[in-house]
């Protein structure tokens, strides 16, 4: 094998090995206190590997937010083509997905409560933030192929415009399933998971149609 492969296979475990040593320590202890060289450590890299790949501490934050959440979008999307076939079914099953975060990925939910308060702290330039960027623009893309099957089967409420339905979904959810995950919780309530089922209900019944309401489409 040629040393430019060599190298860029050893590039890709290097990197693998710095972004998940990153996320166990970042979701774990927070991103303020977590040091360049513990993130080597972790990865079980040299230090000069990481400032290799991830000059700054905020370029390799971001690196790991995208990564995370590429891996869980894949895997939900992968889910969702074998289960849904109407626009209904299709929105369900993203707001399941959000439970599914609570209930088997609690560590990337606490990473994404530090990670917003870092980024929010952080005076970079917005080209800093294009991998994470990326993620969110692919998210509103899979959903906008829901809204348009959703103008042909009629299961979607489509009266309500695109861009409200997609915000107002991803920030309910994912806010709720991350104050649950990281512990933000009023005394005396019920059972998280009975919360986020409740919200999923109510936004299923706001931008659902019934199959009447279906018939006059």
């Amino acid at each position: 094998m040629r040393n430019a492969e060599k190298d860029a296979i050893q590039m890709a475990e290097n990197k693998r090995r710095i972004l998940e040593g990153g996320f166990r320590l970042f979701a774990a202890c927070g991103i303020e206190e977590i040091t360049m060289p513990q993130i080597a450590e972790a990865g079980g890299v040299d230090r000069s590997s990481v400032y290799r790949y991830y000059p700054t501490k905020l370029d390799l934050v971001v690196a790991i937010s995208a990564n995370v959440w590429e891996n869980f979008a894949q895997q939900s999307y992968a889910r969702a083509g074998k289960q849904a076939s109407t626009a209904a079914q299709r929105y369900a099953f993203m707001l399941d997905s959000f439970l599914d975060l609570y209930r088997n990925h609690s560590d990337m939910l606490r990473f994404n409560q530090f990670f917003n308060v870092y980024v929010a702290n952080e005076s970079g330039s917005n080209e800093k933030l294009t991998p994470f960027t990326r993620v969110i623009d692919e998210l509103e893309s899979r959903f906008h192929e829901v809204y348009t099957l959703a103008k042909t089967d009629g299961t979607l409420r489509t009266e309500v415009p695109e861009n409200e339905m997609f915000s107002t979904t991803l920030h309910l959810m994912l806010a709720a399933a991350t104050r649950y995950a990281v512990g933000l919780v009023y005394k005396g309530g019920t059972d998280p998971e009975k919360e986020l089922e409740a919200l999923k209900e109510m936004l299923m019944q706001r931008y659902t149609n019934t199959p009447k309401e279906q018939e006059g489409t």
